[in-house]
């Protein structure tokens, strides 16, 4: 499996673990809760457009929802359980697949760099 599309597994992943998130009762701003709409375009995007650099995306993505999760006043609670077992198990799925993307998606393209550079 490359890094391009271990770069979209966790970004799927991710969108999973939100999605737990909102099963589990976690409030999002509007329906259906947008990091699922954010990491499913930044899904398609990757897998439709074949520049070199497009899995960068899936690193920007990744950071900006681990940004979001540190600096969310529910984000730990929801980690170490203060809101049930099924809130912390989607944030542990959301961290796992984001934190995937986020390294997968410099791999895929360090390559492409290596070689014209």
């Amino acid at each position: 499996m490359n890094a391009r599309v271990l770069t979209m597994i966790g970004l799927l992943t991710g969108a999973v673990g939100i999605a737990m998130l909102w099963a589990s009762g976690v409030v999002f701003p509007f329906y259906p809760p947008p990091g699922i709409l954010i990491l499913s375009a930044g899904t398609i995007f990757i897998a439709l457009v074949k520049w070199r650099w497009a899995p960068l995306i899936g690193t920007a993505l990744g950071l900006f929802i681990i940004i979001g999760f540190l600096l969310s006043p529910t984000g730990i609670p929801n980690l170490t359980g203060d809101y049930g077992i099924a809130t912390s198990i989607g944030t542990v799925i959301q961290l796992a697949g984001v934190l995937v993307a986020t390294i997968a998606g410099v791999a895929a393209v360090a390559p492409a760099r290596r070689v014209t550079g």
